[in-house]
Protein backbone atom coordinates (compact mmCIF):
# COMPACT_ATOMS: atom_id res chain seq x y z
CA UNK A 1 0.00 0.00 0.00
CA UNK A 2 1.49 3.28 -0.68
CA UNK A 3 0.73 6.66 1.00
CA UNK A 4 -0.97 9.16 -0.13
CA UNK A 5 1.79 11.32 -0.94
CA UNK A 6 3.29 8.90 -3.50
CA UNK A 7 -0.80 8.07 -5.27
CA UNK A 8 -0.52 12.15 -5.62
CA UNK A 9 2.73 11.59 -7.37
CA UNK A 10 1.92 9.26 -9.35
CA UNK A 11 -1.55 10.79 -10.32
CA UNK A 12 0.64 14.17 -11.82
CA UNK A 13 2.43 11.77 -13.61
CA UNK A 14 -0.51 9.84 -14.97
CA UNK A 15 -1.79 13.34 -15.91
CA UNK A 16 1.11 14.25 -17.55
CA UNK A 17 1.16 11.49 -19.79
CA UNK A 18 -2.11 12.16 -20.79
CA UNK A 19 -1.74 15.60 -21.82
CA UNK A 20 1.29 14.41 -23.86
CA UNK A 21 -0.51 11.41 -25.40
CA UNK A 22 -3.41 14.15 -26.81
CA UNK A 23 0.00 15.80 -27.82
CA UNK A 24 0.74 12.95 -29.49
CA UNK A 25 -2.50 12.09 -31.06
CA UNK A 26 -2.13 15.25 -33.04
CA UNK A 27 -0.50 14.09 -36.31
CA UNK A 28 0.06 10.75 -37.70
CA UNK A 29 3.87 10.43 -37.46
CA UNK A 30 3.51 10.87 -33.78
CA UNK A 31 -0.06 9.38 -33.15
CA UNK A 32 1.70 5.38 -32.26
CA UNK A 33 3.95 7.77 -29.32
CA UNK A 34 0.85 9.08 -28.24
CA UNK A 35 -0.94 5.55 -27.68
CA UNK A 36 1.98 4.65 -25.72
CA UNK A 37 1.71 7.91 -23.41
CA UNK A 38 -1.74 7.15 -22.95
CA UNK A 39 -0.99 3.54 -22.11
CA UNK A 40 1.79 4.33 -19.56
CA UNK A 41 -0.64 6.90 -17.97
CA UNK A 42 -3.42 4.49 -17.72
CA UNK A 43 -1.14 1.89 -15.60
CA UNK A 44 0.49 4.29 -13.49
CA UNK A 45 -3.58 5.33 -12.56
CA UNK A 46 -4.58 1.98 -12.52
CA UNK A 47 -1.71 0.50 -9.99
CA UNK A 48 -1.53 3.56 -7.80
CA UNK A 49 -5.42 3.59 -7.00
CA UNK A 50 -5.72 -0.10 -6.63
CA UNK A 51 -2.67 0.04 -4.10
CA UNK A 52 -3.66 3.16 -2.52
CA UNK A 53 -4.86 3.42 1.22
CA UNK A 54 -8.32 2.34 2.04
CA UNK A 55 -8.34 -0.21 -0.95
CA UNK A 56 -9.63 -3.41 0.30
CA UNK A 57 -10.67 -6.85 -1.83
CA UNK A 58 -7.66 -6.52 -3.43
CA UNK A 59 -9.17 -9.97 -4.84
CA UNK A 60 -11.69 -8.97 -6.36
CA UNK A 61 -10.28 -6.07 -8.05
CA UNK A 62 -7.59 -8.34 -9.94
CA UNK A 63 -9.65 -10.51 -11.01
CA UNK A 64 -12.11 -7.98 -12.53
CA UNK A 65 -9.08 -6.61 -14.09
CA UNK A 66 -7.50 -9.67 -15.19
CA UNK A 67 -11.10 -10.65 -17.23
CA UNK A 68 -11.85 -7.00 -18.61
CA UNK A 69 -8.01 -7.06 -19.79
CA UNK A 70 -8.46 -10.33 -21.65
CA UNK A 71 -12.42 -9.56 -23.05
CA UNK A 72 -10.76 -5.76 -24.09
CA UNK A 73 -7.61 -7.51 -26.22
CA UNK A 74 -9.94 -10.30 -27.43
CA UNK A 75 -12.35 -7.75 -28.99
CA UNK A 76 -10.16 -4.86 -29.92
CA UNK A 77 -8.24 -7.96 -31.87
CA UNK A 78 -11.23 -9.48 -33.99
CA UNK A 79 -12.88 -5.99 -34.86
CA UNK A 80 -12.25 -5.10 -38.97
CA UNK A 81 -10.98 -1.39 -38.99
CA UNK A 82 -14.77 -0.66 -40.44
CA UNK A 83 -16.18 -1.41 -37.26
CA UNK A 84 -14.30 0.30 -35.45
CA UNK A 85 -16.78 3.19 -35.32
CA UNK A 86 -18.94 1.13 -33.75
CA UNK A 87 -16.68 -0.13 -31.05
CA UNK A 88 -15.49 3.51 -30.42
CA UNK A 89 -19.59 4.21 -29.66
CA UNK A 90 -20.38 1.41 -27.68
CA UNK A 91 -17.08 1.76 -25.51
CA UNK A 92 -18.18 5.47 -24.78
CA UNK A 93 -21.83 3.90 -23.55
CA UNK A 94 -19.46 2.37 -21.05
CA UNK A 95 -17.90 5.37 -19.56
CA UNK A 96 -21.93 6.66 -19.14
CA UNK A 97 -23.21 3.50 -17.73
CA UNK A 98 -20.00 3.43 -15.22
CA UNK A 99 -20.72 7.12 -13.86
CA UNK A 100 -24.56 5.92 -13.65
CA UNK A 101 -23.43 3.23 -11.18
CA UNK A 102 -20.61 5.30 -9.62
CA UNK A 103 -23.42 7.86 -8.59
CA UNK A 104 -25.93 5.36 -7.22
CA UNK A 105 -23.18 3.94 -5.34
CA UNK A 106 -22.34 7.38 -4.02
CA UNK A 107 -25.37 8.01 -2.97
CA UNK A 108 -26.03 5.15 -1.06
CA UNK A 109 -22.68 5.15 0.51
CA UNK A 110 -23.12 5.23 4.43
CA UNK A 111 -20.04 8.02 4.43
CA UNK A 112 -22.07 9.93 1.85
CA UNK A 113 -24.70 10.28 4.77
CA UNK A 114 -22.75 11.50 7.64
CA UNK A 115 -22.19 14.84 5.33
CA UNK A 116 -24.18 17.79 6.93
CA UNK A 117 -24.51 21.37 5.42
CA UNK A 118 -23.73 22.86 2.32
CA UNK A 119 -20.65 19.78 2.16
CA UNK A 120 -23.88 17.72 1.71
CA UNK A 121 -25.08 19.83 -0.49
CA UNK A 122 -22.95 19.84 -2.77
CA UNK A 123 -21.77 16.36 -2.95
CA UNK A 124 -25.64 15.58 -3.91
CA UNK A 125 -25.25 18.25 -6.97
CA UNK A 126 -22.12 16.35 -7.96
CA UNK A 127 -23.96 12.68 -7.78
CA UNK A 128 -27.27 14.11 -9.69
CA UNK A 129 -25.42 15.63 -12.27
CA UNK A 130 -22.82 13.21 -12.57
CA UNK A 131 -25.77 10.43 -13.32
CA UNK A 132 -27.57 12.78 -15.46
CA UNK A 133 -24.66 13.17 -18.07
CA UNK A 134 -23.93 9.50 -17.45
CA UNK A 135 -27.25 8.22 -18.42
CA UNK A 136 -27.38 10.21 -21.90
CA UNK A 137 -24.32 9.31 -22.35
CA UNK A 138 -25.36 5.67 -22.13
CA UNK A 139 -28.25 5.71 -24.00
CA UNK A 140 -27.40 7.70 -26.81
CA UNK A 141 -23.86 5.75 -27.21
CA UNK A 142 -26.00 2.47 -27.65
CA UNK A 143 -27.99 4.71 -30.42
CA UNK A 144 -25.08 5.47 -32.20
CA UNK A 145 -23.56 2.46 -32.27
CA UNK A 146 -27.16 0.51 -33.99
CA UNK A 147 -26.68 3.45 -36.29
CA UNK A 148 -23.36 2.88 -37.43
CA UNK A 149 -23.77 -1.02 -37.60
CA UNK A 150 -27.08 -0.71 -39.74
CA UNK A 151 -29.59 -2.02 -36.69
CA UNK A 152 -31.46 0.94 -36.55
CA UNK A 153 -32.20 2.83 -39.50
CA UNK A 154 -29.77 5.90 -40.44
CA UNK A 155 -32.59 8.75 -41.18
CA UNK A 156 -33.21 11.21 -38.43
CA UNK A 157 -36.04 10.41 -36.10
CA UNK A 158 -38.07 13.88 -35.87
CA UNK A 159 -41.40 14.89 -34.34
CA UNK A 160 -43.44 18.11 -34.27
CA UNK A 161 -42.93 19.54 -30.69
CA UNK A 162 -39.60 17.18 -30.09
CA UNK A 163 -37.57 20.60 -28.51
CA UNK A 164 -40.35 21.73 -26.53
CA UNK A 165 -40.51 18.08 -25.13
CA UNK A 166 -36.99 18.09 -24.35
CA UNK A 167 -37.09 21.45 -22.88
CA UNK A 168 -40.19 20.12 -20.26
CA UNK A 169 -38.21 16.93 -19.61
CA UNK A 170 -35.33 18.68 -18.69
CA UNK A 171 -36.93 21.39 -16.30
CA UNK A 172 -38.54 18.33 -14.99
CA UNK A 173 -35.00 16.98 -14.39
CA UNK A 174 -33.96 20.14 -12.35
CA UNK A 175 -37.35 20.08 -10.26
CA UNK A 176 -36.16 16.75 -9.25
CA UNK A 177 -32.59 17.54 -8.46
CA UNK A 178 -33.82 20.09 -6.47
CA UNK A 179 -36.20 18.09 -4.41
CA UNK A 180 -33.42 15.19 -4.52
CA UNK A 181 -31.02 18.06 -2.33
CA UNK A 182 -33.60 17.98 -0.04
CA UNK A 183 -34.35 15.12 0.54
CA UNK A 184 -33.16 12.99 3.88
CA UNK A 185 -31.54 9.79 4.03
CA UNK A 186 -31.77 7.97 1.18
CA UNK A 187 -35.26 8.93 0.27
CA UNK A 188 -34.32 10.80 -2.58
CA UNK A 189 -33.58 7.56 -4.35
CA UNK A 190 -36.93 8.11 -5.96
CA UNK A 191 -35.51 11.45 -7.67
CA UNK A 192 -32.81 9.74 -9.00
CA UNK A 193 -34.98 6.84 -10.64
CA UNK A 194 -37.05 9.64 -12.15
CA UNK A 195 -33.70 12.04 -13.13
CA UNK A 196 -32.16 8.60 -14.65
CA UNK A 197 -34.71 7.63 -16.51
CA UNK A 198 -35.71 11.00 -18.24
CA UNK A 199 -31.93 11.42 -19.23
CA UNK A 200 -32.30 8.19 -21.18
CA UNK A 201 -35.12 9.34 -23.29
CA UNK A 202 -33.20 12.65 -23.99
CA UNK A 203 -30.21 10.56 -25.01
CA UNK A 204 -32.05 8.46 -27.11
CA UNK A 205 -34.08 10.94 -28.70
CA UNK A 206 -30.92 13.31 -29.49
CA UNK A 207 -29.12 10.57 -31.54
CA UNK A 208 -31.81 9.47 -32.99
CA UNK A 209 -32.66 12.86 -34.46
CA UNK A 210 -29.64 13.56 -36.23
CA UNK A 211 -29.03 11.83 -39.78
CA UNK A 212 -26.79 9.12 -40.66
CA UNK A 213 -24.61 11.52 -42.96
CA UNK A 214 -23.63 13.32 -39.30
CA UNK A 215 -22.66 10.12 -37.44
CA UNK A 216 -18.68 11.18 -37.53
CA UNK A 217 -19.44 14.53 -35.31
CA UNK A 218 -22.13 12.21 -33.30
CA UNK A 219 -19.39 9.87 -32.04
CA UNK A 220 -16.99 13.00 -31.56
CA UNK A 221 -19.67 14.43 -29.41
CA UNK A 222 -20.25 11.78 -27.30
CA UNK A 223 -16.29 11.01 -26.77
CA UNK A 224 -16.63 14.64 -24.98
CA UNK A 225 -20.01 13.80 -23.51
CA UNK A 226 -17.97 10.51 -21.84
CA UNK A 227 -15.07 12.67 -20.82
CA UNK A 228 -17.46 14.99 -18.61
CA UNK A 229 -19.32 11.56 -17.38
CA UNK A 230 -15.93 10.31 -15.94
CA UNK A 231 -14.94 13.98 -15.00
CA UNK A 232 -18.10 13.87 -13.05
CA UNK A 233 -17.42 10.56 -11.71
CA UNK A 234 -13.96 11.63 -10.24
CA UNK A 235 -16.10 14.55 -8.16
CA UNK A 236 -18.56 12.10 -6.75
CA UNK A 237 -15.22 9.95 -5.87
CA UNK A 238 -13.12 12.76 -4.60
CA UNK A 239 -10.30 11.42 -7.28
CA UNK A 240 -8.25 14.27 -8.58
CA UNK A 241 -6.58 12.37 -11.68
CA UNK A 242 -10.26 10.90 -12.99
CA UNK A 243 -11.56 14.68 -12.93
CA UNK A 244 -8.61 15.70 -14.98
CA UNK A 245 -8.72 12.91 -17.15
CA UNK A 246 -12.45 13.34 -17.80
CA UNK A 247 -11.68 17.29 -18.47
CA UNK A 248 -9.10 16.02 -21.03
CA UNK A 249 -11.28 14.07 -23.04
CA UNK A 250 -14.08 16.07 -22.60
CA UNK A 251 -12.48 19.43 -23.57
CA UNK A 252 -10.71 17.53 -26.60
CA UNK A 253 -14.05 16.02 -27.80
CA UNK A 254 -15.53 19.44 -27.94
CA UNK A 255 -12.95 20.66 -29.59
CA UNK A 256 -13.18 17.97 -32.19
CA UNK A 257 -16.95 18.43 -32.52
CA UNK A 258 -16.54 22.24 -33.30
CA UNK A 259 -13.87 21.23 -36.05
CA UNK A 260 -15.77 18.76 -37.76
CA UNK A 261 -18.73 21.45 -37.70
CA UNK A 262 -17.12 24.32 -39.12
CA UNK A 263 -15.48 21.52 -41.45
CA UNK A 264 -19.70 20.45 -41.93
CA UNK A 265 -20.80 24.26 -42.43
CA UNK A 266 -23.00 23.12 -39.36
CA UNK A 267 -23.80 25.12 -35.65
CA UNK A 268 -22.16 23.35 -32.90
CA UNK A 269 -24.98 24.14 -30.41
CA UNK A 270 -27.26 22.02 -33.04
CA UNK A 271 -25.65 18.89 -32.55
CA UNK A 272 -25.58 19.31 -28.71
CA UNK A 273 -29.26 19.97 -28.82
CA UNK A 274 -29.54 16.79 -31.68
CA UNK A 275 -31.20 19.54 -34.51
CA UNK A 276 -29.26 19.23 -36.96
CA UNK A 277 -29.35 16.24 -40.03
CA UNK A 278 -33.24 16.35 -39.10
CA UNK A 279 -33.59 19.91 -41.28
CA UNK A 280 -34.47 19.59 -44.21
CA UNK A 281 -35.36 16.02 -44.58
CA UNK A 282 -36.19 15.73 -48.09
CA UNK A 283 -34.25 13.81 -50.36
CA UNK A 284 -33.55 16.40 -52.72
CA UNK A 285 -35.65 17.31 -55.40
CA UNK A 286 -33.33 19.15 -58.11
CA UNK A 287 -33.42 17.65 -61.63
CA UNK A 288 -30.60 15.69 -62.47
CA UNK A 289 -29.52 15.49 -66.20
CA UNK A 290 -26.96 13.67 -68.29
CA UNK A 291 -26.58 10.19 -68.44
CA UNK A 292 -24.15 7.42 -66.91
CA UNK A 293 -21.25 5.73 -68.45
CA UNK A 294 -19.23 3.19 -67.34
CA UNK A 295 -15.91 2.43 -67.84
CA UNK A 296 -13.91 -0.85 -67.43
CA UNK A 297 -10.49 -1.63 -65.64
CA UNK A 298 -8.32 -1.15 -68.78
CA UNK A 299 -9.49 2.02 -69.90
CA UNK A 300 -8.84 3.58 -66.63
CA UNK A 301 -5.02 1.65 -66.77
CA UNK A 302 -5.00 3.39 -70.10
CA UNK A 303 -6.13 6.93 -69.00
CA UNK A 304 -3.86 6.79 -65.40
CA UNK A 305 -0.74 6.18 -67.89
CA UNK A 306 -1.41 9.18 -69.84
CA UNK A 307 -2.24 10.89 -66.90
CA UNK A 308 0.75 13.70 -64.87
CA UNK A 309 -1.72 14.32 -61.77
CA UNK A 310 -4.22 12.07 -59.82
CA UNK A 311 -6.17 12.45 -56.94
CA UNK A 312 -7.54 9.71 -54.89
CA UNK A 313 -10.57 10.04 -52.70
CA UNK A 314 -11.39 7.29 -50.96
CA UNK A 315 -14.41 6.72 -48.64
CA UNK A 316 -16.15 4.34 -46.68
CA UNK A 317 -16.35 1.49 -49.36
CA UNK A 318 -12.82 1.33 -49.48
CA UNK A 319 -12.37 0.60 -46.21
CA UNK A 320 -15.18 -2.06 -46.60
CA UNK A 321 -13.48 -3.84 -49.40
CA UNK A 322 -9.86 -3.40 -47.62
CA UNK A 323 -8.33 -1.75 -50.60
CA UNK A 324 -5.77 0.33 -49.16
CA UNK A 325 -3.37 -2.13 -49.84
CA UNK A 326 -3.52 -2.83 -53.14
CA UNK A 327 -4.22 1.09 -53.46
CA UNK A 328 -0.69 1.48 -51.94
CA UNK A 329 1.04 -0.61 -54.99
CA UNK A 330 -0.81 1.48 -57.78
CA UNK A 331 0.35 4.53 -55.86
CA UNK A 332 4.07 3.32 -56.13
CA UNK A 333 3.74 2.40 -59.49
CA UNK A 334 2.18 5.60 -60.23
CA UNK A 335 5.21 7.52 -58.51
CA UNK A 336 7.97 5.18 -60.02
CA UNK A 337 6.04 6.72 -63.68
CA UNK A 338 7.10 9.89 -62.32
CA UNK A 339 3.25 11.24 -62.02
CA UNK A 340 2.07 12.87 -58.79
CA UNK A 341 -0.38 11.29 -57.30
CA UNK A 342 -1.84 12.20 -53.93
CA UNK A 343 -5.01 11.47 -51.31
CA UNK A 344 -8.02 13.77 -50.60
CA UNK A 345 -9.46 13.61 -47.20
CA UNK A 346 -12.61 14.60 -46.15
CA UNK A 347 -13.12 15.76 -42.63
CA UNK A 348 -16.21 12.83 -42.30
CA UNK A 349 -15.25 10.44 -44.94
CA UNK A 350 -15.88 7.27 -43.35
CA UNK A 351 -17.78 7.20 -40.44
CA UNK A 352 -15.29 8.23 -37.37
CA UNK A 353 -13.12 10.61 -37.20
CA UNK A 354 -9.64 10.54 -38.84
CA UNK A 355 -11.29 6.72 -40.01
CA UNK A 356 -9.29 7.08 -43.54
CA UNK A 357 -5.86 8.50 -42.63
CA UNK A 358 -5.97 5.38 -40.24
CA UNK A 359 -6.27 2.89 -43.09
CA UNK A 360 -3.94 4.60 -45.03
CA UNK A 361 -1.59 4.35 -42.30
CA UNK A 362 -2.12 0.77 -41.45
CA UNK A 363 -0.88 0.55 -45.64
CA UNK A 364 1.65 2.70 -45.00
CA UNK A 365 0.87 4.99 -47.44
CA UNK A 366 3.30 8.45 -47.11
CA UNK A 367 1.89 11.10 -44.56
CA UNK A 368 3.06 13.32 -47.43
CA UNK A 369 0.52 12.92 -49.86
CA UNK A 370 -2.45 12.54 -47.58
CA UNK A 371 -3.91 16.26 -47.95
CA UNK A 372 -6.95 17.66 -46.69
CA UNK A 373 -9.93 18.79 -48.28
CA UNK A 374 -9.14 22.57 -48.23
CA UNK A 375 -5.52 21.70 -49.61
CA UNK A 376 -6.76 20.35 -52.92
CA UNK A 377 -10.13 21.61 -54.00
CA UNK A 378 -8.63 25.04 -55.08
CA UNK A 379 -6.01 22.29 -57.36
CA UNK A 380 -8.75 20.47 -58.76
CA UNK A 381 -9.57 21.95 -62.27
CA UNK A 382 -5.84 21.51 -63.15
CA UNK A 383 -5.73 17.82 -61.83
CA UNK A 384 -6.13 15.06 -64.69
CA UNK A 385 -8.14 12.28 -63.10
CA UNK A 386 -9.61 11.89 -59.73
CA UNK A 387 -10.36 8.24 -58.35
CA UNK A 388 -13.24 8.50 -56.51
CA UNK A 389 -12.95 5.25 -54.28
CA UNK A 390 -15.94 3.80 -52.34
CA UNK A 391 -17.40 7.72 -51.13
CA UNK A 392 -20.53 8.79 -52.52
CA UNK A 393 -21.93 11.77 -49.92
CA UNK A 394 -18.42 13.72 -49.79
CA UNK A 395 -18.39 14.33 -53.16
CA UNK A 396 -21.84 15.44 -54.31
CA UNK A 397 -22.12 18.38 -55.69
CA UNK A 398 -25.73 18.59 -54.63
CA UNK A 399 -24.17 19.87 -51.16
CA UNK A 400 -23.74 22.88 -52.85
CA UNK A 401 -26.44 23.23 -55.42
CA UNK A 402 -29.81 21.21 -54.04
CA UNK A 403 -31.46 23.13 -51.09
CA UNK A 404 -33.87 20.54 -50.14
CA UNK A 405 -31.30 17.44 -49.72
CA UNK A 406 -30.26 16.87 -46.19
CA UNK A 407 -26.59 17.49 -46.59
CA UNK A 408 -26.99 21.07 -48.00
CA UNK A 409 -24.28 23.21 -46.98
CA UNK A 410 -21.62 20.43 -45.93
CA UNK A 411 -18.66 21.65 -47.90
CA UNK A 412 -17.29 18.81 -50.10
CA UNK A 413 -14.88 17.67 -52.19
CA UNK A 414 -15.84 19.47 -55.63
CA UNK A 415 -13.98 16.34 -57.98
CA UNK A 416 -16.15 17.33 -60.75
CA UNK A 417 -13.93 20.16 -61.30
CA UNK A 418 -11.69 17.64 -62.60
CA UNK A 419 -10.60 17.11 -66.64
CA UNK A 420 -11.90 13.47 -65.64
CA UNK A 421 -13.51 11.75 -62.95
CA UNK A 422 -13.50 7.93 -62.43
CA UNK A 423 -16.25 6.50 -59.33
CA UNK A 424 -15.65 3.16 -58.21
CA UNK A 425 -18.76 1.74 -57.11
CA UNK A 426 -20.38 -1.88 -56.20
CA UNK A 427 -23.56 -0.27 -57.83
CA UNK A 428 -25.21 3.12 -58.11
CA UNK A 429 -27.22 3.00 -54.69
CA UNK A 430 -26.75 5.97 -52.60
CA UNK A 431 -24.47 7.15 -49.93
CA UNK A 432 -24.81 6.86 -46.10
CA UNK A 433 -26.98 10.08 -46.38
CA UNK A 434 -29.60 8.13 -48.60
CA UNK A 435 -29.61 10.76 -51.37
CA UNK A 436 -28.70 10.73 -55.13
CA UNK A 437 -25.45 11.81 -56.49
CA UNK A 438 -25.31 14.10 -59.45
CA UNK A 439 -21.86 13.59 -59.99
CA UNK A 440 -22.19 10.33 -61.71
CA UNK A 441 -24.24 11.97 -64.28
CA UNK A 442 -21.92 14.42 -65.50
CA UNK A 443 -20.45 14.41 -68.48
CA UNK A 444 -16.54 14.30 -67.20
CA UNK A 445 -17.33 11.03 -64.87
CA UNK A 446 -17.44 7.40 -65.60
CA UNK A 447 -18.48 5.02 -63.66
CA UNK A 448 -16.36 1.49 -62.70
CA UNK A 449 -18.45 -1.26 -61.02
CA UNK A 450 -17.08 -4.19 -58.44
CA UNK A 451 -15.65 -4.67 -55.39
CA UNK A 452 -12.77 -2.16 -55.03
CA UNK A 453 -9.99 -4.42 -53.74
CA UNK A 454 -11.14 -6.53 -56.85
CA UNK A 455 -10.76 -3.48 -59.41
CA UNK A 456 -7.77 -2.38 -57.97
CA UNK A 457 -5.89 -5.52 -58.23
CA UNK A 458 -6.94 -5.68 -61.59
CA UNK A 459 -5.55 -1.89 -62.60
CA UNK A 460 -2.33 -3.06 -61.24
CA UNK A 461 -2.17 -5.99 -63.58
CA UNK A 462 -2.80 -3.68 -66.43
CA UNK A 463 -0.58 -1.23 -65.52
CA UNK A 464 2.64 -3.73 -64.92
CA UNK A 465 1.75 -5.09 -68.24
Amino acid sequence: MISVQIQTAAYLFAGILFILSLGGLSSQESAKRGVLYGMAGMLIAILSTVLGEGVQGYTYIIVAIVIASFIGIIVARKVEMTSMPQLVAILHSFVGLAAVLVGFGSYLDPHTQTLVGTEHTIHLVEVFIGVFIGAITFTGSIIAWGKLDGKIRSKPLVYPGRHVVNIILVIIAVVLGVLFTQATGTEGMIYLYGMTAIASYIGIMLVMAIGGADMPVVVSMLNSYSGWAAAAAGFMLGNDLLIVTGALVGSSGAILSIIMCEAMNRSFLSVIFGGFGATPIAAGDEDIEGEVTATTHEELAELLEEANSIVIVPGYGMAVAKAQYPIHDMVKTLQDQGKKVVFAIHPVAGRLPGHMNVLLAEANVSYDIVLEMDEVNDDLPNVDVVMVIGANDIVNPGAETDKSSPIYGMPVIQVWNARQVIVMKRSMATGYAGVQNPLFFKDNTDMLYGDAKDSIDKINMALKS
